[in-house]
């Protein structure tokens, strides 16, 4: 299943740097190793905000849970989801 997921990032103004850092790190590892999966082919920023626009492609509900619950800085989030099917006008790959 294809999911639009925008993700904004809040990361509290007086967390320590060395913190910050080793987040942000464990974040990139993260989300660097489910996209070689084929599991996050894609990953936009979007200008000007700490902010992301990503196509994730799991199997289901549970799966797409687990796998953004699991990010470093799924805490500091707020993320919208929403699910995406198969446009009739499409044409084929």
């Amino acid at each position: 299943m294809l999911y639009h997921v925008r993700m904004d990032v809040h990361l509290p103004p007086d967390l320590a740097p060395a913190e910050r850092g080793d987040i942000i790190a464990r974040e990139k590892e993260y989300s660097q190793k489910l996209q070689r999966e084929g599991r996050w082919p894609h990953l936009w920023r979007i200008a000007g905000e700490y902010a992301n626009f990503s196509i994730l492609d799991v199997a289901d509900h549970d799966e797409l849970h687990a796998l953004l619950s699991g990010l470093p800085l799924f805490p500091y989030m707020n993320i919208e989801v929403t699910p995406l099917a198969m446009h009739p006008s499409k044409i084929a790959d």
